[in-house]
């Protein structure tokens, strides 16, 4: 007596797929979600609580969060790199040590690092499609910064350091008096 093959689904018959394959793709599909699951988890569940500024320090926009509590009124970038914070707007000063190529993927940025009063170091990215440019920008240049602070490794990332629109703050910097917004 001869056995009837199983009558295979189009998908099956077309690519030559196995169940096996098809269980290990599974596998590692699954895998892949647990993997991206545990890197965004730990930050959508971080608190958010208010960060207080000085009657002299521009307001902070609705969208800023602060992932740890901060117990003084200004933060600095240093409190921020210390506590690993995120999307806390802040300002400060520091000396150009490096102009970096521009970015030019996407929107157009400016980039240089700010070595701080303390040491640590900062990547300013700013925005040359929205804001001008700082010109003339070299080694040896104080500049000083508000914008949002991105926390990394090596000392974190300013951006927005621009206007948000003509009618909501935004960001700046400022070399020699002059303002870039």
């Amino acid at each position: 007596m001869k056995m009837k093959r199983p009558r295979l689904s189009w998908f099956h018959r077309r690519e030559g797929f196995s169940r096996g394959g098809l269980i290990v793709g599974a596998a590692l599909a699954g895998l892949v979600g647990v993997l991206v699951m545990r890197e965004i988890a730990p930050q959508a569940a971080a608190p958010a609580p208010v960060v207080e500024q000085p009657a002299s320090h521009v307001p902070l926009p609705e969208r800023s969060v602060v992932t740890q509590p901060v117990s003084e009124r200004s933060l600095s970038a240093e409190e921020a790199f210390r506590q690993r914070l995120n999307k806390v707007w802040l300002s400060g000063e520091g000396v150009v040590i490096k102009v970096l190529p521009d970015d030019e993927k996407g929107s157009r940025h400016q980039r240089f690092i700010l070595r701080l009063p303390s040491g640590q170091t900062l990547l300013i990215a700013h925005n040359i499609d929205v804001a001008p440019r700082i010109p003339g920008l070299k080694n040896e240049d104080t500049v000083r910064y508000y914008g949002e602070y991105i926390w990394n490794n090596k000392g974190g990332l300013v951006h927005w350091t621009h206007r948000k629109s003509a009618s909501e703050p935004g960001g700046w910097l400022e070399k020699d008096g002059r303002r870039y917004e």
